[in-house]
C-alpha cells in the first residue's frame, strides 16, 4: 500500500512539474540541456532524487524549490529503526554540489523512538546514487 501511495505521489509530482510544457524542444545531437526552465531545478537531478527516495512515503515534493521530504520509513528487516530523508536540489545545473541529502534516524528503545546518529557516509552514498541516476537519465536522453 505504501508503494502505491509513493507511486501516486510521484505521478502527481511529475504531472505538476510537466504541466504547461506545450512546445517541442530539439536537443542538438550529442548535447543534453543541463539547465531547466519548466521547473526550478535540474530535471535529471529531480527525477533521480524522486526515484531514489520513492521507497519511502513522500511528505513534500516541490519541483520549484527543489525540496523532497519523506515521511518516516521503517525497513521490514529492521523494524526497530526508521529514517526520514530530506533532499535539496540547489541549482539548475547537473553538478555534484547542486545536491544535498540529510537524514534523520531513530531507534525504538522500550517503545519510544529515540534519535540516533547518521553517518556522513550514509548521506554521501545517497547523494552518489542520485547523481549516478541523474547522469544515466541525461545519457539516455541524449542517446535516445
Amino acid at each position: 500500500m505504501n508503494r502505491l501511495k509513493s507511486s501516486v505521489a510521484i505521478a502527481l509530482v511529475v504531472a505538476f512539474a510537466t504541466s504547461g510544457c506545450t512546445r517541442s524542444r530539439v536537443v542538438p545531437m550529442g548535447l543534453a540541456p543541463s539547465k531547466m526552465t519548466q521547473i526550478g531545478v535540474n530535471s535529471y537531478l529531480w527525477r533521480a532524487a524522486v526515484d531514489t527516495v520513492s521507497f519511502a512515503p513522500l511528505l513534500q515534493a516541490n519541483p520549484q524549490s527543489g525540496v523532497i521530504i519523506t515521511d518516516w520509513y521503517t525497513n521490514p528487516r529492521t523494524p526497530n529503526e526508521r529514517v526520514k530523508l530530506t533532499v535539496a536540489i540547489l541549482d539548475a545545473d547537473l553538478r555534484a554540489d547542486a545536491l544535498r541529502v540529510s537524514a534523520l534516524k531513530q531507534v525504538n528503545q522500550n517503545g519510544a523512538w529515540v534519535d540516533a546518529p547518521v553517518t556522513a557516509a550514509t548521506t554521501q552514498k545517497l547523494e552518489d546514487i542520485i547523481l549516478t541516476r541523474a547522469r544515466d537519465l541525461r545519457r539516455t536522453t541524449v542517446s535516445g
